[in-house]
């Protein structure tokens, strides 16, 4: 990154810092898709740049755009604020405070297999499977810190659509999203003003947060309609729902605890049925440090994921479990490779995946990732996508 002080009437009291990070990938799909339109291999740049500004009281402004262009899928060719947001930072009656106003990402969560409570930003599906990329939020998050915990209020007032693959695009279903179409439960639409709270806090071994947001669902319920040629696609509806959460760690010597769950009201299931449900992600990770009289540690994780809905749930993790190894090589390269299993445990539908990652020199970087479908049966949400396994590659430059 580049780091200058100020210049002007405000020399010395404004800084600034410019990093970012560039990337070129490619994907490769072994098999020839079930879907006409769609390619085997895909090249795509992406780039992230990112300006921070603090003046000498520590309040700042931080923008970082971001921008992808794929050569298989419009869809995916993409732009978005991820953050541009100003953080002013005070004291109230001996207690610390923090506000961030603008567009900014939060994140909640503990567990490896599903962030299940992070429910604050919307999913940016185009960019990963995994559903871990996000789209950056509207909001004003006022944090205040007393020595008890951790208190955030969130006023969320514009949503985000959730971004899907085009019909080019592959790890989509047999029918694309029709976004033009989308529909809300809420009259306001886009506009409804969403709220969440959350109280964090560590006592000894101990780490918590529990979290209630009340607002538009981040995931929308698809129902089969027509677009305006004629042809059949997917319509989303995004209904109004309550969400309690608790996420929840224990940490004590090679061990590690971990507990996401929530109940919530007001989503529709694969039925199209609103009803109460909760959900949980739990397990744990066992660190073996210096395996082989090495510098290297290798984990070894376990999670259970489960949705009381079962057979109803719009997803795939009704009854999975989730199996994985890291190996840390801690070497001056920072090589590191989480590789594992996911397993439905009503059916033999399984996936297996990779995910390494090793750094060429203080700028460049490369990653590899890869999963496998096997054995997905006719009823599952991935039957649409089971020849879709994939390769990719990813060559990074940091600055």
């Amino acid at each position: 990154g580049l780091g200058l002080a100020g210049t002007g009437a405000n020399a010395a009291t404004v800084f600034q810092e410019f990093t970012g990070r560039l990337a070129v990938q490619g994907r490769y799909f072994p098999q020839s898709s079930l879907h006409d339109g769609q390619r085997e291999q895909a090249l795509s740049f992406s780039a992230e740049p990112e300006l921070d500004l603090e003046d000498e009281r520590g309040d700042s402004f931080t923008l970082t755009p971001f921008f992808r262009y794929d050569s298989a899928d419009p869809s995916r060719s993409h732009a978005d604020l991820r953050e541009a947001f100003a953080l002013f930072l005070g004291e109230l009656a001996d207690t610390e405070w923090e506000l961030r106003v603008g567009i900014d990402k939060v994140f909640w969560g503990v567990v490896e297999a599903r962030h299940l409570v992070d429910i604050i930003n919307q999913t940016d599906a185009v960019e990963h499977p995994d559903l871990e990329e996000k789209l950056g939020q509207p909001m004003v998050h006022l944090t205040w810190l007393p020595d008890w915990g951790t208190l955030e209020l969130f006023a969320l007032p514009y949503f985000r659509q959730r971004t899907f693959p085009g019909r080019g695009g592959r790890l989509r279903q047999a029918l694309v999203v029709d976004g033009e179409a989308t529909r809300y439960e809420s009259a306001a639409g886009q506009h409804h003003l969403d709220v969440a709270a959350r109280y964090s806090h560590a006592v000894d071994i101990f780490d918590f947060g529990l979290a209630l947001f009340d607002g538009t669902n981040r995931a929308p319920t698809l129902t089969l309609g027509l677009d305006s040629g004629g042809a059949a696609v997917f319509v989303p509806e995004y209904e109004q729902i309550r969400q309690l959460s608790l996420d929840a760690q224990i940490t004590t010597g090679p061990w590690l605890v971990k507990l996401e769950s929530y109940w919530r009201e007001g989503e529709k299931d694969s039925a199209g049925l609103e009803d109460d449900f909760a959900a949980l992600v739990g397990g744990f990770e066992y660190t073996l440090y210096g395996v082989l009289e090495s510098n290297a540690d290798l984990g070894v994780l376990a999670e259970w994921l489960y949705d009381e809905r079962g057979s109803r749930a719009p997803h795939v993790y009704e009854n999975d479990l989730f199996a994985a190894v890291r190996l840390s090589l801690n070497d001056e390269a920072s090589t590191d490779i989480l590789a594992g299993i996911s397993q439905d445990l009503d059916t033999p539908t399984r996936s297996l995946f990779i995910d390494a990652n090793r750094r060429l020199d203080d700028n460049w970087s490369l990653g590899l990732e890869g999963t496998v479908f096997l054995d997905v049966v006719s009823d599952d949400i991935q039957y649409g996508i089971r020849k879709d396994s994939f390769l990719q590659l990813e060559l990074s430059y940091s600055f």
